[in-house]
């Protein structure tokens, strides 16, 4: 398994959206990110919003949100990132309004209980 940490970001376009266009993005999320076990074989750890303390889009470090999750091989880590350019809405992609990017290596050897 490979320890995944991945960092979601909003960006400037998703604040730029009038708010029914910002309600469509909202909306086709969840379903983009459904069922990853089943999808793509992750066992997700855990997850964290910063959405309450962190208002504007995200250019980088800090990030929005994470999914922190063992994933069983790199293409798995791959097809999670692929969700943001498949996924469609209106004439456009998720990647207008979301950036990701993924950090893997292994379980730290100490803290784990």
């Amino acid at each position: 398994m490979i320890r995944t940490l991945f960092c979601i970001a909003v960006t400037q376009e998703f604040f730029n959206a009038g708010d029914e266009e910002r309600t469509e993005v909202m909306e086709a999320i969840p379903g983009a990110f459904a069922d990853l076990a089943g999808r793509f074989g992750a066992t997700v750890l855990g997850t964290f919003d910063d959405d309450r303390m962190m208002v504007g889009a995200s250019t980088g470090w800090p990030w929005t949100s994470y999914i922190l999750a063992d994933m069983p091989d790199l293409a798995a880590v791959e097809g999670i990132c692929g969700i943001v350019r498949e996924t469609r809405l209106g004439d456009g992609r998720l990647w207008k309004y979301l950036r990701i990017e993924a950090r893997a290596g292994r379980q730290l050897f100490f803290g784990n209980a």
